[in-house]
């Protein structure tokens, strides 16, 4: 008996094919195999066909079955994890009017700006608790204002992933988790938000029907079973976007926990048990994959753009010739705080934790005689932990208390300087899991179908790689660099 999971995203699409009672991934592939085209006609833009991502997820289902030698009739049900805040756009023939409009797409910022001055910041965050922003509704009113021959034939707007539920079953529908993360869930009135729809003159019909996170959302319909290679009526159970399914991934459920990732940019997703926003909407929240109206569970995202891209321009400059493994290396010869040395991580772009000002990234308090190639390659992972510390000191103040944060080992989180300096400052215990999002999104579908009684059961056999305890007796010298680099922003 198997499941399958789907992870879309802008990269790639990738698939993983699980065993549902020993929980091991039995086959996984991705497509393409160089990275996935992003079209950007204008700066700022960015766009992807749709139909692109159907296709590598055909090349990546032909695949796993092709490895696993699986009996198509044994996958029990379907679970997708996508890009999150993209646009989609269908007439009534469920055909694309457009190419999506993907998450890394600015075009529309304005236009949500307006919005959340307009209609008023406390009104904005008390129902949508985020800033209009530029989530998917702003991108949609792009579309209303510019090209207004294809809103005029616009059947349903949908995120990627309900896209890819669609091309699976023939049917458009979509998630409350979903419309949170394109800012059209009014959390306040527990309905799709009238308000902001009706500002950016958006008919309510244009949006889906909606279907549980987890159940049954749609069955494969005999075309898409034709072109996968799957069993016609195979229960798709479950959809989320990457950082909700991320979370799901490393069993990230409950108030209190938290997933992590630190790639080129990096995340911190905590999870909150009351409807909480930022005032200052320095980060962002959205419904959870288990949130209810009876027990609310909400994802609190904090994004941090200059994470593993200064780690990796450190590389090219400051170390070149050397592995990131020998980069560590280096770094630990210097002591904890660098001496002194600290730096703003903060040089991809406007941040929104510093309410989207775009500070650069600087070195301060540099010392010729002192310092050295360690110090420097120290204080840029001290930096990029440190601004995961402030961001989630804002998190704090929403009432969370992340006593547990998990993450993949993976990209810096191989680092024991980076794992170290973030259990040191924050308090909290680390675990690295093995597992990806197309795995997480398998065992989701498990959930979804009945297979597991609950995520307690789904997730029992996720490995646990290592685990990382805060030094108590560091715990000054990592609150005294984290205070002095605080102090320059």
């Amino acid at each position: 008996m198997y499941l399958i999971g789907y992870d879309i995203g802008s990269s790639s699409v990738k698939a993983s094919l699980v065993d549902a009672q020993s929980g091991a991934c039995v086959a996984s592939a991705f497509y393409p195999k160089t990275e996935a085209p992003i079209k950007a006609m204008q700066p700022g833009w960015a766009e992807q066909a749709p139909d692109d991502w159907w296709e590598y997820l055909k090349q990546a289902t032909a695949d796993v079955l092709a490895q696993s030698k699986s009996d198509k009739h044994d996958i029990r049900a379907i679970g997708i994890s996508y890009q999150m805040h993209g646009l989609v756009c269908v007439d009534k023939n469920l055909r694309p009017l457009r190419d999506a409009i993907i998450w890394c797409d600015s075009r529309a910022v304005p236009f949500g700006q307006k919005a959340f001055s307009d209609l008023g910041s406390e009104r904005c965050l008390s129902h949508l608790l985020n800033s209009p922003g530029n989530f998917t509704a702003s991108k949609l009113e792009w579309v209303r204002q510019n090209e207004p021959d294809i809103f005029n034939n616009i059947y349903k707007v949908m995120l990627p992933g309900d896209y890819i539920a669609l091309r699976l079953s023939g049917t458009p529908a979509t998630t409350v988790s979903g419309l949170s993360e394109g800012m059209m869930w009014d959390f306040a009135e527990d309905q799709p938000a009238k308000f902001l729809l009706d500002y950016y003159g958006i008919p309510a019909e244009m949006l889906a029907d909606r279907v549980p996170t987890f159940g049954l959302q749609g069955e494969v319909s005999a075309t898409a079973a034709a072109e996968l290679g799957l069993a016609e009526g195979t229960p798709i159970t479950y959809r989320a976007g990457d950082q909700p399914n991320n979370a799901l991934s490393l069993n990230v459920f409950e108030p209190g926990e938290a997933a992590t990732t630190a790639g080129t940019s990096g995340v911190v997703y905590g999870v909150i048990g009351r409807v909480a926003y930022d005032p200052q909407s320095r980060v962002n929240t959205f419904a959870h994959v288990n949130h209810s109206t009876a027990a609310p569970r909400l994802g609190v995202l904090l994004c941090i753009n200059g994470t593993g891209i200064l780690n990796s321009w450190m590389r090219r400059t400051v170390a070149p010739g050397l592995s990131y493994t020998e980069m560590n290396d280096v770094a630990a010869q210097a002591p904890i705080g660098s001496e002194g040395l600290s730096i703003l991580p903060f040089g991809n772009g406007a941040e929104r934790v510093l309410c989207d000002r775009e500070v650069g990234a600087s070195i301060h308090g540099i010392n010729f005689n002192r310092h050295s190639q360690a110090h420097l390659l120290r204080a840029a992972q001290e930096g990029i932990v440190f601004s995961f510390a402030y961001g989630m000191e804002i998190m704090k103040a929403m009432g969370m208390n992340l006593q547990t944060i998990r993450a993949g080992k993976a990209n810096m989180f191989l680092s024991p300087i980076f794992r170290d300096t973030l259990a040191g400052v924050t308090g909290a215990t680390i675990e690295l899991c093995d597992t990806d999002g197309s795995v997480g999104a398998a065992r989701a579908a498990g959930i979804g179908a009945g297979i597991y009684a609950d995520h307690h059961e789904a997730f029992a056999t996720l490995k646990k790689l290592q685990v990382i305890e805060p030094e108590v007796k560091n715990k000054a010298a990592y609150a005294e660099a984290y205070e002095r680099w605080r102090s320059l922003i």
